[in-house]
């Protein structure tokens, strides 16, 4: 049972392996925005009670393998790590908005 998680009547195992990029595909993901999002998805994964198992983030493209708990859905997570991502990012680095890269 080492490999399931426990909540107070169910013993679950839910883990995904996610793939996201940015719009267009353009090469955004590295040096400091790469390091912003490899914090941010740890940070704000662990404020909604999730555990990355894996994360790795490429120039343009995002692998992350995570275990959700069952009282979360994979639709709310991704809208809530790529919705607060986005906007920190734009905030911090605004020439990111620009659709020229």
């Amino acid at each position: 049972m080492s490999r399931y998680e426990q909540a107070s009547h169910v013993y679950w195992r839910c883990q995904y392996h996610i793939v996201w990029i940015p719009k267009y595909r353009f090469r955004i993901l590295k040096n400091k925005v790469g390091k912003d999002v490899y914090r941010c998805i740890h940070v704000y994964s662990e404020q909604l009670g999730c555990k990355v198992v894996e994360l790795n983030v490429q120039v343009d493209h995002v692998h992350l393998v995570i275990k959700v708990p069952p009282k979360l859905s994979i639709s709310r997570l991704m809208g809530a790590l790529k919705g607060k991502i986005a906007l920190k990012l734009f905030s911090k680095y605004p020439h990111l908005r620009k659709n020229k890269m």
